[in-house]
């Protein structure tokens, strides 16, 4: 349900507009060390501030509470969390009788029969990903020498992404976006066949960021146009090198050894200012909605560093499942400066 992984674990909790959002990682190797200022970075990528993203303006300065101790991870199960401040519960009082369309309102209502925090989107809100991003301040740690680094590369299906995303906000809508994915330095053999395939595993938590409908490797729908003698990568050396890489870095579920290329599908924000129509449910009948509040115009501009988290937060998983990141840390390696 609310946890990934199968022994660097992470679970995500909290709502969006509750008292916090958070991350419990249960697995984290000891020794690594962590403080206030190695999330700063990506955690200020994050937030909004861009045109086109929303007013919404929370510290997210992430507080560990649990798993470490002298600065360092214990091994123990690290608890984060990311306390919410600037909430706005009113702004979402009717959406109890009025459903959002595109939002999880209607769904949850049918899930959980009316206990679901509906404030923000509660469970379901983008919100979360904050404490994602934690998590992937950690991953990414753990992971050094590989790097991972995602980018908007068009919004609206254009290039011009400044241009796309004022006239959006302008016209009181929003766009999508793609975001592109590079991942250097993964060594070969991760994953297994089938199920456990590297592709399985990252899409399954890629598609947990709310808001991406689509995730594709290397030539990815592309290929659906190309014959066998384009789309095979020619293998240049023994170490598996390839002269191009239109598998994405994965062949059979194994990476190669190759760039691990991903790309995602990021939909509009669901949230717009301009009049939908949906259902009345207390008076079953068909109505009008504006929605009030803030909203984010292009929410793809905030997605590549939670991108990078999520591959970060998969990638360890499947290291330490072939045993590559040891449970203790050597300190030679990991010691603070």
């Amino acid at each position: 349900m609310n946890t990934f992984g199968r022994i660097f674990r992470v679970h995500l909790m909290g709502e969006s507009h509750g008292k916090l959002v958070g991350v419990l990682i249960d697995g984290c190797p000891a020794g690594l060390p962590l403080g206030e200022e190695d999330f700063l970075s990506d955690m200020q990528r994050r937030k909004p501030g861009a045109k086109g993203t929303t007013a919404r303006r929370d510290p997210d300065l992430p507080i560990p509470v649990t798993g470490i101790f002298r600065g360092y991870t214990t091994g123990a199960p690290l608890l984060i969390w990311l306390e919410n401040r600037d909430t706005r519960p009113d702004d979402y009082s009717r959406f109890t009788e009025v459903p959002r369309p595109g939002h999880a309102d209607m769904t949850a209502l049918q899930k959980f029969g009316g206990f679901a925090d509906h404030r923000g989107g509660g469970h379901f809100s983008g919100r979360l990903t904050a404490a994602l991003v934690a998590a992937g301040v950690v991953a990414k740690k753990l992971l050094t020498p590989v790097r991972i680094e995602a980018r908007l590369t068009e919004a609206g299906g254009r290039k011009d992404i400044d241009a796309v995303v004022e006239k959006a906000v302008l016209e009181k809508d929003s766009v999508g976006g793609i975001v592109d994915c590079r991942v250097k330095g993964l060594p070969a053999g991760l994953g297994e066949p089938f199920f456990d395939g590297v592709e399985s595993l990252v899409s399954h938590i890629l598609f947990a960021i709310p808001a991406v409908k689509g995730v594709e490797f290397g030539a990815g729908f592309a290929a659906a146009a190309m014959r066998g003698s384009e789309h095979n990568d020619p293998i240049v050396d023994t170490g598996g090198k390839t002269s191009t890489n239109h598998a994405g870095g994965i062949n059979g579920g194994i990476t190669n050894g190759n760039e691990l290329v991903v790309r995602l599908a990021v939909k509009p924000a669901s949230s717009i200012s301009r009049p939908q129509k949906t259902v009345d449910l207390k008076k079953q009948a068909m109505t009008t909605l504006e929605i009030p509040g803030r909203h984010d115009a292009c929410i793809a501009l905030r997605v590549p560093v939670v991108a990078e988290a999520a591959l970060a937060v998969a990638l360890v998983d499947l290291m330490m499942i072939e045993q590559m990141i040891p449970r203790v840390l050597p300190r030679t390696k990991h010691t603070k400066t």
